[in-house]
């Protein structure tokens, strides 16, 4: 059909005519009403917003739950200050006293607190323009949960050593490297002094005991022997024990090395003869006890009230226990 028919009143006669309404014209009505009706909706909308300064429902909603996000990020943000708080407390105990007491160094700062590297880990936020608490705490979660789990290979190493807590009495170097009993004296000790060659002052980092070419020196504690250096100035003929625990004993300036790398020792082993090597200007035995990589004041350490008897007491078990080859079976070494 090309259009609808309908009724139209004539006023000229009083009758309802039919008239016939085109499809455009009816199309052109709906059009014209549909206008005004987005018209009328955009003044409403005009009038609500700016007139009366309302937010619409779906507004309303939305600042609510973004409101309620906001506190919950914000309670949890204060959860993690309390968290950061009681993990770097813990991280203070660990570096201060644990690992301290066993030795050990801190751990490295880098290591602790480091970020994360490569990509944008976080580049997912940026695209889904994540609030900056969102971003931030997202952060802070992160790098809470890195600490913590960098703590966690701290304690592992801590639980590792102190299961050997009972030879730490054993491996301090708590006595003389040279019998009670033998003929030496303290020539130099720890400390500044007087370099006996240049004349200028110098730190000292151990003690000399001047002594005989050839009198036996022994090991203070248990340990391994980490390095032996034939130098023709410096120490000279030199032996470095490892005690663990953060302790290490230097011994220099010998005749005669009887021990090898790698070999392990207890207090009271033979090994080496004290000479004149290296930079000396007379036979004396140098020794070093080094802590955690710094040279500490041996005399905090040595037990002088131990006798001579005492001493080969020591020495004996020490041999009887280490069953090691005899020092006269041993490769020497030195000039």
């Amino acid at each position: 059909m090309a259009g609808k028919f309908g009724y139209k009143l004539n006023p000229e006669t009083l009758l309802y005519e039919i008239e016939k309404v085109s499809v455009k014209s009816r199309f052109l009505r709906f059009l014209l009403f549909l206008v005004w009706s987005v018209l009328l909706a955009a003044f409403v909308w005009w009038f609500y917003i700016s007139v009366l300064g309302l937010e619409l429902p779906k507004t309303l909603l939305l600042r609510k739950q973004n409101a309620d996000w906001t506190s919950r990020l914000e309670q949890m943000n204060k959860r993690l200050d309390a968290a950061e708080q009681a993990l770097a407390g813990v991280a203070g105990r660990d570096d201060g006293i644990y690992r301290n007491i066993f030795g050990m160094n801190p751990v490295d700062p880098d290591r602790r607190f480091s970020g994360f590297g490569g990509v944008n880990r976080y580049a997912y936020l940026d695209e889904e323009g994540a609030s900056p608490l969102l971003r931030s705490t997202v952060l802070r979660m992160d790098f809470l949960t890195k600490e913590a789990y960098v703590q966690s290979l701290s304690f592992d190493d801590v639980g590792a050593i102190s299961k050997r807590a009972g030879d730490m009495a054993s491996c301090i170097p708590v006595i003389i490297p040279l019998n009670p009993g033998s003929n030496f004296r303290l020539s130099s000790p720890f400390g500044y002094r007087s370099d006996p060659i240049y004349g200028r002052t110098a730190f000292h980092a151990g003690m000399d005991f001047a002594t005989d070419i050839g009198n036996k020196v022994y090991c203070t504690g248990d340990g391994v022997v980490e390095k032996i250096s034939n130098e023709i100035r410096g120490y000279g003929n030199c032996v470095i024990v490892n005690h663990g625990f953060g302790y290490r004993t230097r011994y220099a300036h010998l005749k005669t090395i009887l021990v090898g790398e790698g070999q392990k020792v207890m207090r009271g082993s033979l090994i080496g003869e004290a000479g004149r090597s290296g930079k000396a200007t007379g036979p004396h035995l140098h020794y070093e006890v080094i802590y955690r990589g710094n040279p500490i004041n041996p005399v905090n350490y040595v037990d002088l009230d131990m006798d001579s008897s005492e001493y080969e007491t020591m020495v004996t078990k020490a041999e009887e226990k280490s069953g090691v080859i005899p020092p006269s079976k041993l490769p020497k070494r030195g000039r």
